[in-house]
Formats: structure tokens, sequence, C-alpha cells
């Protein structure tokens, strides 16, 4: 069988590049002779600049930048096609990166994700593709804005800060001094929410408590959302109400104000792998992530990669960390949803054995395919 793997990552065991390469070894250990094809996929969260250097080439830059703390760190980005920048929230600003203990949105900031536009345009790239999922913060982009060159002022005309606790203070905003680079660049921003700026399905409502915010400081922050947005946006508070412009704690609005392009992170990276290409001549298509629910369908990796199945009408199994829910609607788009528990086990136990657990299920899967459909690849083991 030509199989193609493309599943998302495991959100806090296996990266996607490690899903597919477990994947992989499982089906080559049953010695059929599939023909591999090895599409890491990503929606803009977690493994979006891994998932495009490993399909796609490009170079991995590294670079040190600020923190979610404001600590200085080091990570990186990539540069594809020679000038196109490819930056992920998580890996500057990301909620993984802040113990858990520490979480708390007045204390992050997105100034790095500024330093590392910032980096790219001085290796002259004319185009940022920006992965948007996984922010520990929720600052409207006050810190990227600010190390862009944005000034922002208190009431008494001194000048904030760069963090969430900067954002309740700002009464003045000065966008003048932009860098001037940005007028010339093509911004892409890989975004796999619809939730506006402010507001019951906004930013601080719906994300600021994973972010360690408190009922008192959703409220506050909404406010000061509601309020930088008409200081940044000319046309005051329309981007604000684009869908996609509470992403990553406000980000989606500020690069919204940049004339940045919101787009699904899915299809972006999908794109960009030239994934259609490779299922169209599949005979089989595997994906996967943490966890799936009806949520999946909607701008989730793994159902944008049904949708492609679907259209070539190619088979699609979904392999996940755990089913949650009604799993009909996923039925009416995957040939198959199985979830990699199959014994009673603690959420940490299913972390730590993600590897193990994927590998047994993926064999499984595949040896009973093999049995119903009969199709392998002929004599492989032979040479013939």
């Amino acid at each position: 069988m030509n199989i193609v793997l493309a599943p998302d990552s495991f959100k806090g065991s296996l990266t996607a590049l490690e899903a597919t390469n477990t994947m992989k070894r499982a089906i080559e250990s049953l010695g059929k002779g599939d023909q591999i094809i090895e599409k890491p996929m990503a929606d803009g969260g977690e493994g979006t600049v891994d998932a495009i250097l490993s399909a796609s080439g490009g170079k991995k830059v590294p670079f040190t930048c600020k923190g979610p703390l404001g600590n200085e760190m080091n990570t990186y980005y990539a540069v594809i096609n020679h000038t196109t920048a490819v930056i992920e929230i998580a890996n500057i600003a990301g909620l993984t990166q802040v113990d858990k203990g520490m979480r708390n949105p007045l204390h992050t900031t997105t100034y790095g994700l500024g330093e590392a536009i910032k980096d790219a345009l001085d290796r002259s790239c004319t185009k940022v593709i920006i992965g948007l999922g996984g922010s520990a913060t929720n600052d409207c982009g006050l810190g990227m804005l600010s190390a862009l060159g944005m000034k922002a002022y208190d009431e008494k005309g001194e000048e904030v800060g760069i963090y969430g606790r900067d954002l309740l203070r700002v009464d003045r905003v000065d966008i003048d001094h932009l860098d001037e680079r940005l007028k010339n660049i093509q911004i892409q921003v890989a975004c796999d929410v619809e939730n506006p700026l402010t507001g019951e399905n906004g930013a601080s409502t719906v994300y600021g408590p994973q972010k360690g915010a408190s009922a008192e400081q959703v409220a506050m922050f909404d406010q000061a959302m509601e309020r930088f947005s008409r200081l940044v946006d000319p046309d005051k508070t329309v981007l604000s109400l684009t869908p996609g412009a509470g992403a990553a704690g406000g980000l989606g609005f500020a690069f919204l104000a940049l004339g940045a392009t919101l787009v699904s992170g899915a299809q972006l990276v999908g794109e960009i792998t030239r994934v259609e290409e490779a299922i169209q001549q599949a005979d089989l298509v595997i994906t996967g992530e943490g966890q799936s629910d009806e949520q999946t369908l909607y701008g989730k990796a793994p159902g944008y990669i049904a949708e492609l199945a679907n259209k070539h009408h190619v088979p699609v199994i979904l392999i996940s960390g755990s089913l949650k829910g009604n799993v009909d609607p996923l039925l009416e788009r995957f040939d198959g949803c199985f979830s990699i528990i199959n014994e009673p086990l603690r959420i940490e136990e299913c972390l730590v054995r993600a590897e193990e657990l994927l590998y047994n299920q993926t064999k499984q899967i595949i040896h009973l395919t093999h049995r119903l459909t009969g199709i392998s690849t002929p004599d492989a083991s032979s040479g013939a």
C-alpha cells in the first residue's frame, strides 16, 4: 500500500515529526513492503516550524530573544525558499515554556516574537508566516509591537512596559515609528480559531483562564483590549471584530493592524508541504492528534487531512491519544477513529507511554487493513 502519514502533534508527549516516525516504524515492522510518505502536520500551533522544515526543506535559524517571562532564551525559526521566514509563537512565548505554577498573563509578553520578526527582516526575508497557536500570553500584541518600534504611554504620559500588566495601563500609542521594513513584506498568520478580540467569545474570556487568569483578571484584560484596539485600529474596532482577532491572546488583532492576512493554519501548512499531492496517490491516509472531539473537524489538522482524503476518495484513519464525547460526527469524515489507550491508565502514564501506545495501535490497524483489503506491495521482501 501507499500510505500517507500526516499526524499533528500529540501535545505534551510527541511532536508531529515524532508521531510520524513512530507510525512509520510500526508499519515497517510488519514487513509488508508498504510505501510510506511522511507529511507531519500542524495547524499553526506547536510543531508548525518543524513540520514545514521536515516536509519542505529550508534552514533552521537559531537566535536569542526574550521568552514569555522576559528572560533571555535560545530558540529558532525557519527560512524556506530563501526569503520566507516561518515563526511560531509556541517556540517563543509558548504556554508549555511556563511552569504551571507561574502561569499568569500579567507577567507574560510577546516581545520575543517582535524580535524574531526583526531578525528575519535583517536576513532580507520578504515574507513572514506566523504560527499563532499555544501562546502563554494575553497582551494583545503589546510586547511584539513594542519590539517593532511602537511606543505606548499611560495617562501620565510615561512609557509603559512590555508585559500583560502594562496593557492595563495603556492610554495612548504612537505607531509612527514602527519598523519601516514592515511596509514592504507580506505577513500570513496561521490561525485555527475564529474568536473576536473581546466579549464573551473573546481572547480573555475563552483562553485567559488556561493561561492563569483569574475571573477578575479576565474582566480587566477584556476592557484593556477594547481600549487598546481603539487606540491602534484607525477604523475604531473594526479589526477587533474579525474572526481570529482574539487568537493567541489578541496577537491576531495586532497582526491585522500590521496588514497581515489570517489564514487556516492547517491549510497553510498543507499547501507548503504539498500534502494533497501525496494523498491523491495514496491507498490509505493516517492522521492523528492528542485528543479528538467534534472540534477536530473545525480548523484542526486532522480535520483538514480528512477533507482532502474524502475529496480524493482515499480511506482515512484517525489515531488519537483519546477520543472525547460523541464520535459520530468524526465518523462522517473518517473511516475509522481509534484511541491509543487500550487499558486503564492515568493521564501521566499515558503521556509517558505515548510512543509505545501509538506504535502498538498503528501496528494493529495496518495489520487489520492488510487482512481486510489484501493490498500490499508484491513480493517486496524478495525484491520482485
